[in-house]
C-alpha cells in the first residue's frame, strides 16, 4: 500500500518543504520494517505510534481529513530519532516529513500558557550558556531537596532535576586557535555550542587534544554560540531559524568556510541539525549559505576516522567500553563505523557491542523534558541494556544521552561512567589538555 498528497496544496503551507515531504509520504509502502526499530511502538504497542502510522495521520491532516489536535496525541510522543530511516528498505527520508511537520503544528495547536511557558523556558535557556549557567546554580541549591520536589511537582517540571550533573566543571573552552603537534595535516573549525559548553566542556577540551595530537589545527569561533538544533527538532523553526541565522552570519564575517577542511561538531543533535540547514532555511535567502555549511560540517568520529592518523598509545590499564549510539549520529547521520574504529584502535580497549543498540535512550533533545514518563521508560531500559556488557566505562557521542544515561545509571545504584568518545582517546593521550594560540 502506497499513499501521495497533493502536492500544490501541500506547497500553499509548508512552502519549498512540500517537496521532501510529498515524497517522504509517497515512498512509504506500509511495510512495517519500522515497527520493532520504533521505541515508542516497542512501548506503547499501538499502530498509530508508530512511524508509519505516524506518517498516515500527517498526511491525513496536512490534506484536512483529520484534526490536528487529534493526530498530535501519537505524533508528539515520537522521539524523532530516526531508527525507522535506518531499518527503512524504501529509503523513506521520515525526518523530511516530521520536521516540518512539527514546524506548522506549532502556529494551529493548543498549547496552554503554562506549556508555552515552559517550552520555551527549556528552549531558551538551554540555548544561552549564561542563562544555563544561572539555572544549574539554582538547581544545585535544589539539589539536596530532589526527592521532596519530585514528589511535589508534576513529573515535566521535576524532570530537570534528574538530569543535573553531580559535579560542575567550569571551565569552558576559550575561542582561539589549538595548533596541530607536529605537521599540519588539516584545519578545521569546532563549533563549542550551548549546552554542552556548560554542562561538559571537558568533552571540547578532550576533543581539542585528540585532533591537535592527530596533526589538526582546530579554530574555535569566537561569538558562536547555539546553532539552533534543539528547537528545529521540537519544531520551534522561529527559534531555530534566529539561532541558525547567528550562527551563519558568525562564520561568515569570520570568513572561516572557505579557510578550514571542515566544520566540526561533538554533539550528535548538533550535527544532524547541522546538516539539515537545507531543509530548515528551504526557500529562504539564507537557503544557499545554509547547504554551503552543512556541506562542511562533519561529525568529530567521521573526520578523524577518515583523516587515518597514528594509533593513541596504549592504555595504562585494560579498559571494557560498552558503546552508545547516539541516534542522531547512527540514524539521522548514518555513522556508526568511525566511532567504533577509533575506539578499536586503542589498545587495551575491549569494545562491546549492547543490544537493542538501535533503541533510543530517550533523550531526544527537550524529549525527556517534555515527554518524561515515557522517555524514563526508555532511559531504564537503555541504562539495562549498557550494564549488562559489564562495562568499565559507557562511550557516546552526545551529551543528550551522556546525561540522560547518567541519570539513569544513579537510579540503577550504578556508578558505572558515561564518557563522550573523545574524552576516552583523549585518556589514552594523558589528557593534557591545551590552551589556545592568540
Amino acid at each position: 500500500m502506497q499513499h501521495a498528497i497533493e502536492l500544490d496544496a501541500l506547497r500553499s503551507e509548508v512552502g519549498a518543504a512540500a517537496g521532501p515531504m510529498a515524497n517522504a509520504v509517497s515512498a512509504c509502502v506500509h511495510c512495517g520494517f519500522c515497527l520493532p526499530a520504533c521505541p515508542t511502538y516497542i512501548e506503547l504497542g499501538e499502530e498509530m505510534d508508530s512511524p508509519r502510522g505516524r506518517i498516515v495521520l500527517m498526511k491525513e491532516v496536512l490534506e484536512g481529513g483529520l484534526d490536528l489536535e487529534e493526530a498530535l496525541g501519537h505524533i508528539d510522543p515520537c522521539l524523532g530519532c530516526m531508527s525507522c530511516v535506518t531499518a527503512c528498505p524504501s529509503g523513506v527520508e521520515y525526518g523530511e516529513l516530521l520536521m516540518p511537520f512539527r514546524e506548522l503544528a506549532e502556529g494551529g495547536r493548543n498549547r496552554s500558557w503554562l506549556d508555552r511557558f515552559w517550552r520555551g523556558l527549556m528552549l531558551d535557556t538551554l540555548a544561552s550558556p549564561s542563562r544555563l549557567r544561572r539555572m544549574l546554580r539554582l538547581g544545585r541549591l535544589a539539589a539536596p531537596f530532589r526527592g521532596l520536589l519530585s514528589g511535589l511537582l508534576p513529573a515535566r517540571f521535576a524532570a530537570p532535576l534528574d538530569l543535573l550533573p553531580r559535579s560542575a566543571d567550569r571551565a569552558e573552552v576559550a575561542s582561539g586557535t589549538f595548533p596541530a603537534v607536529g605537521e599540519r595535516r588539516a584545519r578545521v573549525a569546532l563549533l563549542a555550542g550551548c549546552a554542552q559548553q556548560v554542562l561538559a566542556p571537558r568533552i571540547h577540551r578532550a576533543t581539542i587534544e585528540v585532533l591537535t595530537r592527530s596533526g589538526v589545527e582546530v579554530v574555535v569561533p569566537e561569538e558562536e554560540s547555539c546553532c539552533g538544533s534543539l528547537a528545529f527538532h521540537a519544531g520551534d523553526g522561529r527559534r531555530a531559524r534566529t539561532a541558525a541565522g547567528s550562527l551563519l552570519r558568525v562564520l561568515g564575517s569570520a570568513g572561516l568556510l572557505p579557510d578550514v577542511d571542515a566544520v566540526l561538531t561533538n554533539a550528535a543533535g548538533c550535527g544532524s541539525g547541522l546538516k539539515e540547514y537545507g531543509l530548515l532555511f528551504a526557500g529562504r535567502p539564507e537557503e544557499e549559505a545554509a547547504r554551503t555549511l552543512a556541506a562542511k560540517v562533519r561529525d568529530v568520529s567521521t573526520f578523524l576516522a577518515a583523516l587515518d592518523g597514528p594509533a593513541p598509545p596504549p592504555l595504562a590499564q585494560p579498559l571494557r567500553v560498552v558503546y552508545h549510539d547516539a541516534c542522531h549520529l547512527a540514524h539521522a547521520q548514518r555513522e556508526r563505523t568511525a566511532p567504533r574504529r577509533l575506539l578499536a584502535q586503542v589498545r587495551g580497549v575491549t569494545l562491546v557491542e549492547p543490544r537493542d543498540w538501535q533503541i533510543c535512550c530517550g533523550s531526544a533533545g527537550i524529549y525527556n523534558l517534555e515527554e518524561p514518563e515515557l522517555a524514563a521508560r526508555l532511559g531504564r531500559r537503555k541504562a539495562e541494556a549498557l550494564l549488562e556488557g559489564e562495562p568499565d566505562v559507557i562511550a557516546t557521542g552526545n551529551i543528550g544521552c551522556l546525561t540522560q544515561i547518567e541519570s539513569h545509571l544513579r537510579r540503577l545504584d550504578s556508578a558505572v561512567p558515561v564518557r563522550h568518545t573523545m574524552e576516552v582517546l583523549a585518556s589514552a593521550h594523558g589528557a593534557g589538555y591545551p590552551a589556545p594560540a592568540r
